[in-house]
């Protein structure tokens, strides 16, 4: 098990603002140490003089090689004396059409949400396993759950982070390892405003997919979703004896998970006799046998 919740020691990525930086300053004001990851060096050095001896930083970006995230992780164990908790926060939301979306767009939206995180999962794990505990906090988002048109290379990014973590947690358990999805709705910070990139390329028949852009840019500032408040419920998960899987946050996050497990089940329900008649017939030969 990891030291309780806020008074572990903590790598976060992202911290420059808005959920990260919220989590940052939530662990670091219950007697915490945070190793946060940053782009710009001017933040990051204030970053270290908000609590000195207990906030440090490392200059990181997600699309950095492998090797150096590996040093990365060196450096923030290095700084710390040990990690509890990686939390992969940093990543940007992409709006297109899946047809507007270049290569080049797409390989980024995945190599910043999925590829990054995967190596850094990769780098910190030798050290979880020497220790005997650890706890991964992959920051997914409700879309990394149910599909939103105009958003279709960021749902693969994250429900790829969602099949990961899955993954991680079946395999982790027996070292003492734990993994949290977590699924933000709407949140007041620069997701929807700076933060979210639109593809270079306009097809005119996705007019409908466009519009959504305006959308979120008039959601942007107006957000129900606390940052703070999600972060104090991140904590409580991590130093919950059985901490959830996976940790939807916000009211639309939660009717957004009822409303497609309800889908998932009439469908499943409409189609399962269907389903259950592909096997072979229990007696006799397959279909297509020699007579």
């Amino acid at each position: 098990m990891t030291e309780k919740g806020a008074a572990g020691r903590w790598m976060i990525t992202g911290v420059s603002g808005g959920l990260g930086r919220a989590l940052a300053e939530t662990v670091l004001d219950g007697g915490g140490t945070v190793v946060g990851t940053f782009r710009d060096k001017e933040q990051a050095s204030a970053f270290e003089e908000s609590a000195p001896g207990r906030s440090f930083a490392v200059l990181l970006d997600a699309t950095d090689p492998a090797d150096v995230l590996a040093e990365r992780v060196g450096e923030a164990v290095r700084l710390a004396g040990h990690l509890d908790v990686l939390v992969n926060n940093a990543g940007y939301g992409l709006l297109g059409a899946v047809e507007e979306v270049s290569d080049e767009e797409a390989r980024h939206q995945m190599d910043t949400n999925f590829s990054g995180p995967l190596r850094l999962i990769r780098a910190v794990l030798p050290h979880f396993r020497e220790r005997g505990r650890g706890h991964i906090v992959n920051v997914s988002s409700i879309a990394g759950f149910t599909g939103q048109p105009g958003l279709g290379l960021y749902n693969a990014s994250k429900f790829a982070l969602e099949g990961l973590s899955e993954a991680l947690r079946h395999e982790l358990a027996p070292f003492g390892i734990r993994v949290t999805i977590v699924e933000p709705g709407a949140f007041r910070t620069r997701w929807a405003g700076a933060g979210l990139k639109r593809a270079a390329r306009a097809i005119a028949e996705y007019e409908a997919v466009a519009a959504i852009a305006g959308g979120l840019e008039r959601l942007d500032g107006a957000q129900q979703g606390d940052p703070r408040r999600a972060a104090q419920v991140i904590v409580q998960a991590v130093a919950a004896d059985d901490p959830p899987v996976r940790l939807p946050l916000g009211r639309d996050a939660v009717k957004s998970v009822r409303g497609k497990l309800a889908s998932v089940e009439r469908e499943l329900d409409a189609w399962e006799e269907a389903a259950h008649s592909t096997a072979f017939p229990s007696a006799g030969r397959p279909a297509g046998g020699e007579g």
